[in-house]
């Protein structure tokens, strides 16, 4: 028997980058699925990928699409058993970076961007669950960044907030809901090679620091793929007796100290 078989899942974020790749793991493993994601070519090519997986486009902010995508997955398969929330986004096109230079619209945008999709989100799962019984799992998406900050390239101060605001919410949730079997875990990726980390991937003086900041290996890059084995560990029952924890799948990152290359000259 596989991992999710039967499960109904929610996945946010769920038709691009980590949240595509985990969608086609969790398919493997036998789960049905309901995916939410932009209305862009990602959701076509998921669509034509997982052509028996209902996929809905939408702003992710929209509090309206939440409760849909949970409705959703209840109507196709009568209950939910879990939600996936990749959903977020960097705030360093909107002005987020080092502290003194972060503007108001920066930070708010950056909150509003990585916070509130995963509120509206989670909230709606909860609901669910309590109103069916039987539990439910949560997994979120935060960033080794904001526990284990990489200064000289990575200084997104109100990035590093608001995914570290991600594990205080889910712990103390985890906590409260613990005793109706309704678990909430983070998963805390390192650099991924995403749609948004594609600033990092094309400097080539990055990409020689985190071949010795991510050194597993070879010293690379994190793919989607990688997380996909903790995100379905977390959503099955093989997962049933954790909670409130934080998994950091960063090819080395938070135990190693990277080595910044010198400047090129003239530089």
């Amino acid at each position: 028997m596989t991992m999710l078989e039967g499960k109904s899942i929610v996945i946010m974020g769920g038709t691009a980058g980590m949240g595509a790749s985990a969608a086609r793991a969790c398919a493997r493993e036998g789960a049905r699925l309901v995916l939410v994601g932009r209305d862009d070519p990602a959701a076509e090519q998921t669509r034509a990928a997982l052509p028996s997986v209902c996929v809905l486009t939408g702003d992710a902010a929209d509090p309206a699409l939440a409760e849909r995508a949970v409705a959703e997955a209840v109507q196709r398969f009568g209950r939910l058993d879990g939600l996936y929330h990749v959903a977020g986004a960097s705030g360093r096109s909107a002005g987020d970076g080092p502290l003194h230079d972060i503007t108001d619209a920066a930070w708010n945008a950056t909150m509003w961007l990585n916070l509130t999709p995963m509120f509206l989100a989670n909230r709606a799962a909860v609901r669910q669950f309590r109103r069916q019984g039987g539990g439910g799992a949560i997994v979120n998406v935060g960033s080794v960044a904001s526990f284990f900050p990489s200064a000289h390239f990575f200084a997104t101060h109100a990035y590093a907030a608001a995914k570290e605001a991600i594990i205080g919410f889910s712990r103390s949730c985890a906590a409260y809901y613990a005793k109706e079997n309704i678990r909430f875990n983070v998963i805390a990726p390192g650099l991924v090679q995403t749609p948004m980390a594609a600033r990092a991937a094309s400097d080539p003086i990055i990409q020689k620091f985190i071949a010795t900041k991510q050194p597993l290996d070879g010293g690379r890059m994190g793919r989607p793929a990688d997380l996909d084995g903790a995100v379905t560990l977390l959503l099955s029952d093989a997962g049933a007796f954790i909670t409130g924890q934080v998994l950091s799948v960063d090819g080395g990152w938070g135990v190693s100290d990277g080595q910044i290359p010198p400047a090129p000259e003239g530089i």
